[in-house]
């Protein structure tokens, strides 16, 4: 039978089929998302930037694919991204950090040559920043006093604590946190870029009655590790003699705990942040500059310390009336 004849009848097919068919290969030809993202993270872990930021990349990329349905790099636009965006049901600022996510993986994209223009360049999310406010003095006394120091949980949290409250270090900071980092005959913290989000290395000081409890703390771990047969020597642990920071979980069990606190004795903003900026604006109150507490608390940007300050509107104009 000749080809003209099998164009007939059953060996007949629609034109529109045909040409339906073919433009749907030409949308999948490009970059599959899988092999991109492989590469992606790669030349990411090469470069330096931590295994949790990644998998917080990875985390939220690939949900925008899946919701998206996108298989190639090449499929992915500015109407995708904002299809991605509104079907979202977070609040604007979960959201920002989402969009933050995606277009730093979007720039890598870019940098390799598989997308040509930067399309995400102009979205913005806008938010209310409201001046978060710091934990009361009093309140983190009243939580030392209240927890049980007689057991190891209980001991650990009030080092945690009072750690937090007089350097300043974040919580991922304090779960990284290793024997090597504390220097006990001249009273600091020694933390190197590992330890710290900006990658810089550190030097707090301790007094005499922090550096005693963490003296005893290391000798509580050294016997629950014995204990349970684990190898580490990280100065905070679980009962079980593990790392804190082992969890892909955002929350370690030191935050856990804090959680647990305040709602057990009914204290107000007992959190690990509201901690770190109640030791800011106790160094503000002693008459540290704004750049030495922003050194302190290991920040790039001094408007990310007046955040941490409680500075309002209507304080900055009143302080700065005094320099008129």
């Amino acid at each position: 039978m000749s080809n003209r004849k099998r164009k007939h009848g059953i060996f007949a097919v629609n034109s529109e089929v045909v040409l339906l068919s073919s433009d749907k290969a030409v949308e999948r030809e490009g970059t599959h998302i899988s092999v991109a993202l492989e590469t992606v993270f790669k030349q990411m872990r090469i470069a330096g930037n931590r295994p949790r930021t990644i998998e917080s990349y990875e985390y939220i990329f690939k949900q925008f694919v899946e919701v998206c349905g996108i298989v190639v790099v090449e499929e992915i636009d500015l109407d995708k991204l904002y299809h991605y965006l509104d079907v979202l049901q977070v609040t604007p600022a979960t959201k920002l950090i989402r969009l933050k996510s995606i277009k730093a993986v979007l720039s890598k994209f870019y940098n390799n040559g598989w997308l040509k223009d930067r399309f995400w360049s102009n979205i913005q999310i806008k938010i209310d920043k409201e001046v978060k406010k710091g934990a009361r003095e009093s309140d983190i006394d009243k939580l030392l006093q209240l927890i049980d120091q007689t057991t190891f949980i209980g001991f650990r949290d009030a080092a945690a604590i009072k750690l937090m409250y007089k350097t300043g270090i974040r919580i991922r900071t304090l779960g990284e946190l290793r024997e090597r980092h504390i220097d006990f005959e001249n009273l600091c913290l020694n933390l190197d870029g590992s330890t710290l989000k900006n990658h810089k290395f550190l030097k707090l000081p301790i007094d005499t009655e922090l550096a005693e409890m963490l003296k005893l703390l290391i000798k509580l771990n050294n016997g629950i590790r014995a204990h349970f047969g684990t190898d580490n020597r990280h100065v905070f642990i679980t009962q079980n003699g593990t790392p804190m920071n082992n969890s892909k979980s955002s929350n370690c069990a030191i935050s856990k705990q804090l959680s647990k606190y305040s709602k057990r004795f009914g204290l107000e903003n007992i959190n690990a942040h509201a901690i770190r900026r109640t030791y800011a604006k106790s160094l503000l109150e002693k008459g540290a500059s704004i750049a030495l507490i922003s050194k302190a608390l290991g920040h790039s940007d001094l408007a990310v310390t007046t955040q941490y300050l409680e500075l309002d509107v209507e304080e900055v104009a009143k302080d700065l009336r005094e320099f008129l």
